[in-house]
């Protein structure tokens, strides 16, 4: 039997495409969709912080669309940054032409003027893509605030096909051309929420086969067994692990190097108002200005055109601190109030926080090296980590659906 750990969508999918009906998942939280959960209460529709779907696989995008039915919105992305008083169009390095006229000379200047490094870190490569300016005017102080950490503990493609890289040629172009394209121009969401795309996959499973509640304290390799903090044991011939890697080598009592593995904490404040706000048309906003305690503020309301403000707000914390929302909330809607985001004449309805506890990994030369070594050490145990804590990489969800197809597909192939 294949044992599943975890009922995300990574799980989920596994499960999917197993070929067979000798699977059991279990899940810790008392229901399926790992940070893919929404919450729908007094009109307002909130995710576990924003899940936007960006297709690439038409057969994927069929099999996820199939089941939501018609209750769906397909949107054209529109996102800003807020630059000093003024909002700029996202990529900031593709839009420097939207600064002052000094701020774009001192960009142009250290974009043509840079010259090739050595630096292995993420913020070397940043300095040394864009120059100086750019790079401290927002690509720096952003990524500061989402990753909560020194930028150069970060590999210099930490982010992989995800960061929106620009040649100067290109940047100069934007001046007249105004392209902004990127990997998610354009995206699906649900009216209902992201647990939707869950619900999609739920549907062509056996709900008897998922396990809410259940929670693994130990898994032992030898005996391929994980015993559950109940203190029941069951046997797997495989064992598929979606939880975040350092637990699962915890969990079975491995060695490693704690210290190669970090990451982030984001707290999401979702926010209902009574009314709309200012009059904008942004699906989200970045803020890379330290005055401002979140790195991100998104749109409900503008993705599912309603007709109250409905937002959610990120903030970065590093992976030791001790997170209560409850002080942070003031914090946020003066905030808010300070960028202009909302007046005074709007009142809060209703409100939510989530501690997503890992948020984004750190990726780094050192723990993706111990990631794919472990892995084939553990394969030999019939054990196979997937998904973006299971692989701990940088991912869409559709690369972990992906990511779960194609490991069905190879362990069929050797039965």
């Amino acid at each position: 039997m294949d044992i599943i750990l975890g009922a995300g969508i990574t799980g989920l999918s596994y499960a999917l495409y197993s070929g067979s009906d000798d699977w059991l998942i279990l899940e810790r939280e008392p229901e399926a969709g790992g940070y893919c959960r929404t919450t729908r209460r007094n009109g307002f529709v909130w995710d576990y912080s924003g899940h936007f779907f960006h297709f690439r696989d038409d057969a994927i995008k069929n099999m996820i669309l199939s089941g939501l039915g018609d209750d769906v919105a397909s949107v054209v992305k529109h996102t800003r940054i807020r630059y000093g008083d003024t909002l700029v169009d996202y990529p900031f390095q593709k839009n420097i032409h939207q600064l002052p006229k000094d701020e774009l000379i001192e960009c142009l200047y250290d974009l043509f003027s840079r010259s090739a490094g050595t630096g292995t870190g993420f913020r070397d490569m940043l300095v040394e893509k864009f120059g100086k300016s750019i790079a401290e005017k927002f690509l720096i102080p952003y990524n500061e605030k989402l990753y909560a950490c020194d930028l150069n503990t970060l590999d210099r493609d930490a982010m992989g096909r995800f960061f929106p890289y620009a040649e100067p040629e290109e940047i100069v172009r934007n001046f007249k051309s105004g392209s902004n394209a990127s990997y998610n121009d354009t995206f699906i969401y649900p009216r209902q929420g992201a647990a939707e795309y869950v619900r999609s996959i739920l549907g062509r499973l056996d709900a008897s086969k998922i396990r809410c509640g259940a929670s693994v304290a130990a898994i032992s390799p030898a005996e391929r067994t994980v015993t559950l903090t109940s203190g029941e044991r069951l046997r797997y011939d495989r064992l598929i692990s979606t939880v975040p890697f350092p637990q699962l080598l915890d969990m079975a009592g491995i060695d490693y190097d704690r210290s190669i593995y970090t990451w982030n904490q984001v707290l999401v404040f979702n926010l209902g108002f009574d009314r709309k706000g200012a009059d904008t048309f942004d699906h989200w906003l970045y803020f890379p200005d330290k005055k401002y305690c979140f790195y991100r503020v998104g749109f409900y309301d503008n993705i599912l055109s309603q007709e109250r403000m409905s937002l959610y707000v990120e903030l970065g914390f590093d992976s030791d601190a001790v997170i209560e929302p409850r002080e942070w909330l003031d914090r946020v809607l003066c905030d808010l109030k300070s960028a202009g985001i909302v007046s005074a004449e709007q009142h809060l309805v209703d409100s939510q926080s989530i501690i997503m506890n890992p948020a984004y990994v750190h990726i780094n030369s050192r723990s993706t090296a111990d990631v794919e070594a472990r892995k084939r050490l553990l394969a030999d145990s019939g054990i196979y980590s997937i998904g973006r804590y299971g692989s701990w990489c940088y991912c869409s969800i559709e690369d972990n659906i992906i990511e779960a197809k194609s490991l069905a597909g190879q362990l069929n192939t050797r039965q």
